[in-house]
């Protein structure tokens, strides 16, 4: 290995994982040893992941607060390096790191918070796709419909939450009265999407979140219908069948049917 090559490995070595290879490059004086050197870059490299950290989860930063939230970004910046060019994808995995640290295991709301926010910056970030409108399925013939599939837009994103965290969420963004954190006895269905440069989310009923599940899976519409009946008579299922879809379609959720 050539000695460019070395002393960067070496350095991204100690940026890392400090590693004190790195060491060997450096020349200190009395008044600036080789570990106060050093460190100006490590601890600068950490703190800019944390701010990285805040950005791309503000209101999880602002429910810990400024004393707290430093201490989990320190964690993590220790547990998980950076791996992508641009911070903004810096925190994939902040959402199961805190669900897997004890000390933050007696707050499930903190695991939940984290993924929903990660949820809502990829729906944003998500790719452009243009949604076809209710003109489009009026052309389907009637014998197609069984068969008919559906492309969705990038963004759509699905959760299941058991706490009452885009209440909080919310509250948090708009720096209003936080809610009292509520924990249902089951999870509640989320759904995440954007519309030009806006994103919205609404709750799902178990009907609708299994419908749309499976659609996205690439269920026909006449497979559709037959998971539906598991919620509703034989006779009601083609109508709310319809029903759905017509939601999705006035929401710009689906982008395309063949």
């Amino acid at each position: 290995m050539n000695p460019l090559a070395r002393l960067q490995d070496d350095f991204q070595a100690f940026m890392l994982r400090s590693d004190t290879a790195i060491e060997s490059h450096v020349i200190g004086t009395h008044r600036v040893p080789i570990a106060t050197r050093l460190a100006i870059y490590g601890d600068g490299y950490a703190s800019r992941l944390i701010e990285a950290l805040e950005a791309n989860y503000p209101a999880l930063a602002k429910l810990l607060g400024p004393a707290d939230f430093p201490t989990l970004g320190t964690a993590y910046v220790r547990a998980h390096d950076s791996q992508f060019r641009s911070v903004r994808y810096y925190g994939a995995q902040l959402a199961e790191f805190l669900a897997s640290q004890p000390e933050y295991l007696r707050a499930p709301v903190l695991a939940e918070l984290a993924r929903w926010e990660w949820a809502m910056t990829e729906a944003f970030d998500a790719a452009d796709a243009t949604p076809i409108n209710t003109g489009t399925l009026t052309h389907v013939a009637a014998e197609q419909w069984a068969d008919l599939r559906f492309e969705f837009h990038p963004s759509l994103r699905r959760l299941g939450l058991f706490w009452n965290v885009p209440q909080t969420w919310k509250a948090l963004t708009d720096d209003s009265g936080r809610p009292e954190q509520m924990v249902q006895a089951t999870r509640v269905q989320w759904l995440i999407w954007r519309q030009d440069l806006q994103t919205f989310f609404r709750s799902l009923q178990t009907p609708e979140a299994e419908a749309l599940d499976i659609a996205r899976d690439g269920a026909t519409f006449g497979e559709l219908c037959t998971a539906l009946a598991q919620h509703c008579t034989e006779d009601e299922t083609p109508a709310r069948a319809a029903g759905f879809l017509r939601r999705w379609v006035d929401s710009g959720l689906i982008t395309g049917a063949k």
